[in-house]
């Protein structure tokens, strides 16, 4: 029995292969219920993918008891009942529970939810069932904290931050420059220092060490609070025929047409954005880096400016949204280096606002870091890309 058993597992599974590696990309925390009583039913089984929108992460925090959540639900056969459970634990019974009737896609057997729940302060466990009509349950869950109790203080967290920082002074083919080298390492000390970042850099990089370096980033696995800030100082170019910016290797050609020596901002924007972090920040002092933002590089940019929560609240309630944001030293412009030994105008204010440790909250936000840069000359660019989350943000506290 236990053979026939083992067997039906492995029929089932192979059978949903591709329904649980789906199941297994969009949610992590997921089991199955399997019916064994009828074999012949069980043969045809299939398995309820759950996909969460809102949140993605499986630890999540906010200050505020009202919390949205989406999902998606699909399945080969047509889904018989949805539940929504509230625990106080992943162990305890539950506390409020509601169960759907799925309106669905007739041919894809999809549902899609959207409630708004009440939650309790301290730890709420959002447990959500499907089954479908072959009698299988899928099970996947998302932890809640909510109130100020469950808000720890923002520098005892479990997260951490990383940057990876890429300057280039030396060129094979294009003038050299005299300060990107020197501010990054600056900039790093002060990450270290101040904020307890775990930092690399890559100085003179190829575009092949460039990107690989970046794939490091890609396939590192990160917790909810965890961020990545990125770094790139040296020489950028704007192709106007491409309608795109570039950041300028080590190797670039001066006179590349097809610009198959760059790195344009298109590929790193996807790149970036495809590292599995949820709060992403990237920092660009090169010429033309505004044209990060395609808005830029097609003429124009209205700078979106998000109003400031309370310090305390903010770092854990903004890390909850997915951030993908960027700030560079110019829009569609060159910028300049500044003289030997006394850092670009850019990086100068970056060091100026790391240095100010976030003033006496000891948390620097982007928008805090904004006030330092906003009168140069060319003037920085700030805005998001990707998959950025609206009322997202990107924290530097102080360790």
């Amino acid at each position: 029995m236990k053979t026939l058993l083992k067997n039906l597992m492995l029929i089932v599974f192979g059978l949903s292969a591709s329904s649980a590696l789906a199941q297994n990309v969009s949610s992590r925390t997921n089991e199955f219920e399997v019916d064994f009583t009828d074999p012949t039913k069980l043969v045809n089984s299939t398995i309820p993918v759950i996909s969460w929108v809102t949140p993605t992460a499986e630890t999540n925090y906010s200050g505020e008891q009202k919390y949205k959540i989406k999902f998606e639900i699909e399945s080969a056969s047509p889904i018989k009942n949805i539940m929504i459970i509230v625990k106080e634990s992943p162990e305890s019974a539950s506390r409020g529970m509601q169960s759907i009737l799925p309106e669905t896609d007739a041919e894809k057997h999809k549902s899609v939810i959207e409630k708004s729940i009440t939650l309790m302060d301290g730890m709420n466990v959002i447990e959500i069932i499907a089954e479908n009509m072959d009698g299988t349950k899928t099970i996947s869950q998302r932890t809640i904290n909510v109130g100020s109790t469950a808000l720890a203080d923002a520098s005892k967290l479990d997260r951490t931050d990383y940057a990876i920082m890429f300057a280039t002074n030396d060129y094979d083919n294009w003038p050299d420059l005299i300060n990107p080298v020197n501010d990054t390492r600056m900039i790093a000390e002060e990450l270290r220092k101040n904020f307890g970042y775990k930092v690399e850099i890559v100085e003179g990089g190829s575009q092949s060490a460039i990107l690989k370096k970046l794939r490091e980033y890609a396939e590192k696995k990160y917790k909810p609070l965890d961020q990545v800030f990125n770094f790139f100082a040296g020489h950028g170019q704007f192709d106007q025929t491409f309608g795109e910016g570039f950041v300028v290797t080590k190797e670039s050609l001066a006179n590349d047409e097809a610009k198959t020596t760059y790195l344009s901002h298109n590929r790193l924007r996807s790149i970036i954005n495809n590292i599995p972090c949820e709060h992403i920040f990237l920092a660009m002092d090169v010429c033309f880096g505004g044209t990060f933002d395609q808005a830029i590089a097609h003429r124009g940019l209205d700078d979106e400016t998000y109003k400031e929560a309370s310090q305390a609240e903010m770092v854990t309630r903004k890390l909850t949204y997915k951030t993908r944001r960027y700030l560079t030293s110019g829009g569609k412009e060159y910028v300049p280096d500044g003289r030997p030994g006394m850092n670009s105008p850019f990086a100068r204010k970056l060091l100026e606002a790391f240095r100010s440790r976030g003033s006496k909250d000891m948390i620097l936000t982007l928008g805090e870091i904004n006030t330092y840069v906003e009168a140069l000359k060319p003037q920085p660019r700030a805005g998001e890309f990707g998959d950025n989350a609206p009322g997202s943000d990107f924290v530097f506290v102080v360790k």
